[in-house]
């Protein structure tokens, strides 16, 4: 079988941001016309425009952040094409934290451990037998599958219901991971509530809809910037909007 190697410089104008020229960070696309840019610069342009910058379609009229979404595809294959970009993008997320005298999230800083590990191992010139490689590959898989998300960063929570033909939570505080979905969320009060459907709910946030597609981390550096938390959420059975 035969292969061809491909320089990077080949692909760049399709693993690059057209608004910072840089390589994609927290790829985020849009829904319409499928064009992926960082979600930073995304947002930002959004704010002043309802247009995608590459095709000019109209996103939509009033809300476009409703209809753009993270593609989780796109940025695992930039970050493997690119040799470093992870790190560095990691390390200057730690830099910010440690600015702002916050904590670092979990999923920063897993991804320094694990990465760290690596290294040591290499500078001590540790060797590993393919079958013990791939023992140990296996039992991190594992514990990687029990995690349940837990070592993500994590949001709060308030889920209130502002409709009377639906009932409140019991317990309508909860913590999650921020790549957690809107859809999660809808899919959770439904089962809570007995729903027959979870297409039945909205969910919304400064009394504006949520797409089903937005992550919770999303919704916080979109909506609830500079809000303390807990993240208050409503929901309420769906609307067909003419």
């Amino acid at each position: 079988m035969l292969t061809r190697k491909i320089k990077l410089w080949d692909i760049n104008a399709h693993i690059t941001c057209r608004l910072c020229s840089g390589y994609l960070i927290d790829a985020t696309t849009v829904t319409e016309c499928l064009h992926t840019f960082c979600r930073s610069c995304l947002v930002k342009y959004l704010e002043e425009n309802n247009t995608c910058p590459t095709c000019r379609i109209v996103i939509h009229q009033s809300h476009p952040l409703q209809y753009i979404g993270h593609d989780r595809t796109m940025q695992d294959i930039v970050y493997k094409l690119v040799p470093g970009l992870q790190e560095a993008e990691m390390k200057k997320q730690r830099e910010f934290y440690h600015k702002l005298g916050m904590e670092v999230p979990g999923d920063i800083k897993g991804e320094t451990c694990s990465t760290k590990q690596h290294l040591d191992s290499h500078r001590n010139g540790e060797t590993k037998t393919d079958e013990n490689s791939n023992k140990e590959t296996s039992e991190e898989k594992q514990e990687e599958d029990n995690d349940y998300h837990r070592s993500d960063e994590q949001v709060s929570i308030c889920l209130e219901c502002n409709s009377s033909k639906l009932r409140g939570l019991k317990r309508k505080w909860i913590r999650c991971s921020a790549q957690a979905t809107v859809l999660h969320l809808k899919k959770f009060i439904a089962k809570k509530l007995n729903l027959s459907s979870f297409n039945e709910l909205d969910i919304l946030c400064n009394e504006e809809i949520l797409g089903k597609d937005h992550t919770l981390k999303f919704v916080v550096v979109t909506r609830w910037r500079f809000k303390k938390a807990p993240l208050l959420l409503h929901y309420r059975p769906k609307m067909d909007l003419l």
